[in-house]
């Protein structure tokens, strides 16, 4: 062991690291709530507890304990009172509902007690109740239907839509103030039901500070398929009237409404709804007027992709995205940006401002550090302790030419006493998406799957590329992936792996690669049409487009990359799929995929399986029981990340594989 014996993360160790969520800064700017989700291992859970700094006494501590879980902290418009969902039942009968804490040491009251639960909510601006989004009952017909012949669905004809409702909390902090009170459900408020949910489901929504106007994003049905088809709609409190916007724009989700509530500003596409095939990378904002129906776009030369955050008296919260950094600024009407992260230099994941705009909290993480929170630039937690007396490789950005001179960027990562006179052996990690990217803090941050520290420790370095497609690089570059997916894909990866040959740090004879999802397909694609790995690992990754189209919950995503459905346009589905190449395969390739992945499925596993096998080529197929895209059991996820672990070890450093199936 080199450096003074010092050693990296463990995968227990990796997974182990807390990760902060859901920040919240109460009005008087004077404290925080947020989210720490950590590992519990003897009951093979993540669980999610509510923290809370107090600036008076100067430090953090949890409000939620024990049983009892938190997300989605709100502080009430007073900052005397937090409010949280919590999960009550038992089993899949779990729901999410509102609870509300005081800081006078009340315990936790249940508000609401619906059937589905609640998905997300807000104050009353005026802290006498909560807006809440909720699924809406099941009809009377259906119920009847079922008791007489049983249970099926029409499908593309019956949703449960989510409806948008309204409870009042008047005297729910008044109860005896004793444990015996805490728990207890309000059952003397009834919630309203605003909408109705036979013609729209709320994805997002937001109310304006005299709470006279509720403005939300709605699709038809909760389809994948609708979520291009968003309209913008108005509730007026007051008389109960709802109007639809008339807004020509492929919306995004993102919304938020003036604090007079008379401006709206959202997220979405600069090309009108029937462009929505190539409306890859071009999202911009737009604010309308709701009185004169005047539409502005503030940030026309603004070539990224912005998401506002909250309107307050000082202009719109908004973050951004700028190649390996995401920032945050208040954005003027008239357009100008003040930059409000310049002087914290980092990755800025999630903010939280007062509604005055003198106030900020928000999480950011340094290169090759973890995130941690900070309130007015002072930090408020102490995350990246748990790095003392571990080494940590070292992860900087490094850039080259991909074969149509398109100039790619991605994070390598080293060890701590990297030797640049010295061949090492390669791994290549690709993000997901593709419209994310990878970034240069810790490895830990967004990577529940492929041990970095790990890999590195056992002498690989490792290359995160991000290639076109890639969300960061301005929206020529967001484009440069349509239709040419797999091919594309892969120069990116491969002229980035030539880089490092050139540079003398790479071992050309000895690399592999990995990913999930979109990084799991790139993946696939290296392993049936290259030689040039030892080794490859295909997690939750498309084999066959075709096939794909079919089977998965969003095939107008597809469509989106690939101009056409595959009944128009086989050929583009062909040269993109990678078991078009499966004859050519050679390399031996780990398949990992979850269960109930309804995004991509798992016959694409099964597909990609079998033609290997066909193909005389080593491969094994890992599907991981009642997991989608990730899991909640941290157990599950240190097999994922060992049997990568052992697997590359084996095929790329010579040692052994008989630990793959029992992980001893």
């Amino acid at each position: 062991m080199t450096m003074n014996e010092k050693s990296y993360l463990t995968i227990e160790e990796l997974i182990s690291l807390p990760t902060l969520s859901g920040i919240n800064i109460s009005e008087d700017g004077k404290n925080v709530a947020f989210v720490k989700n950590t590992a519990d291992w003897e009951g093979n859970k993540y669980r999610n507890h509510i923290w809370i700094y107090e600036k008076s006494q100067g430090k953090c501590y949890a409000l939620t304990t024990n049983g009892l879980e938190g997300t989605s902290p709100l502080w009430s418009p007073d900052s005397r009172h937090i409010a949280y969902l919590s999960s009550v039942g038992d089993g899949y009968e779990k729901k999410d509902q509102i609870f509300v804490e005081s800081l006078d040491g009340l315990g936790g009251v249940q508000i609401t007690d619906d059937k589905e639960g609640v998905s997300r909510f807000k104050w009353d601006p005026a802290g006498k109740g909560f807006y809440y989004v909720a699924q809406s009952n099941e009809s009377e017909e259906v119920k009847k239907r079922t008791e007489i012949y049983g249970d099926f669905q029409h499908v593309g004809k019956e949703y449960q839509n989510h409806c948008l409702y309204y409870i009042e909390i008047k005297n729910t902090y008044e109860g005896p103030e004793d444990s015996s009170y805490a728990g207890k459900v309000n059952v003397k408020t009834v919630p309203h039901q605003l909408t109705d949910g036979k013609d729209f489901h709320i994805y997002e929504f937001d109310i304006s500070n005299d709470g006279q106007k509720v403005v939300f994003m709605a699709a038809p049905s909760p389809s994948g398929e609708d979520e291009q088809n968003l309209d913008l709609y108005i509730l007026d409190m007051k008389t109960g009237g709802l109007q639809k916007m008339n807004v020509d724009k492929l919306l995004g989700t993102s919304v938020c409404i003036s604090p007079e509530g008379n401006k709206i500003c959202y997220s979405a596409s600069i090309r009108e709804k029937s462009y929505y095939k190539t409306h890859i990378g071009d999202s911009t904002l737009y604010i309308h007027d709701i009185n004169s129906g005047e539409v502005i776009q503030p940030l026309k030369d603004f070539d990224s992709t912005v998401i506002p955050l909250r309107w307050t008296a000082k202009g719109i919260l908004i973050k951004c995205q700028n190649k390996t950094n995401y920032l945050i600024g208040l954005l003027s009407e008239n357009g100008t940006v003040e930059m409000l992260s310049e002087k914290a230099d980092g990755f800025i994941l999630e903010a939280s401002i007062t509604k005055d705009g003198n106030h900020l909290s928000y999480s950011k993480a340094a290169a090759n550090e973890t995130f941690e929170i900070y309130l007015d630039e002072k930090k408020i937690t102490n995350e990246n302790s748990f790095f003392k007396g571990k080494l940590k490789s070292n992860r900087e950005i490094i850039s080259w030419k991909s074969s149509d001179d398109l100039v790619i960027e991605g994070v390598l990562s080293t060890p701590a006493d990297f030797d640049p006179n010295k061949k090492y052996p390669l791994l290549v990690l690709i993000h997901g998406g593709p419209n994310w990217a990878s970034f240069p803090i810790h490895s830990g941050c967004f990577n529940e799957k492929y041990p970095v520290e790990q890999f590195i420790e056992k002498g690989f370095i490792v290359l995160e590329p991000n290639y076109k497609g890639s969300s960061g690089y301005g929206s020529e570059f967001l484009k440069a992936n349509y239709r040419n997916l797999g091919i594309g894909d892969y120069q990116d990866v491969i002229s980035g792996v030539d880089r490092l040959v050139d540079m003398g740090i790479a071992d050309k004879d000895r690399a592999g690669v990995m990913g999930w999802s979109q990084g799991g397909y790139i993946s696939a694609f290296c392993s049936t049409y290259s030689d040039r790995f030892r080794a490859v690992s295909v997690g939750g990754g498309i084999t066959n487009w075709s096939n794909h189209y079919v089977n998965t919950d969003t095939p107008n995503v597809i469509k989106m990359y690939l101009g056409n459905n595959p009944w128009n346009d086989p050929e583009i589905y062909r040269k993109t799929s990678p078991m078009t190449y499966i004859k050519s395969a050679r390399t031996p390739t780990l398949i990992q995929h979850g269960e109930m992945d309804a995004r991509v499925p798992n016959s694409n596993a099964n597909e990609l399986y079998q033609g290997l096998r066909d193909m005389d080529v080593d491969t094994e197929l890992i599907i991981f029981k009642g997991m989608a895209y990730s899991s909640d059991q941290p157990g599950m996820n240190v097999a994922i990340m060992k049997q990568n672990l052992i697997w590359f070890s084996h095929y790329i450093l010579g040692e052994s594989i008989e630990n793959l199936r029992f992980l001893d």
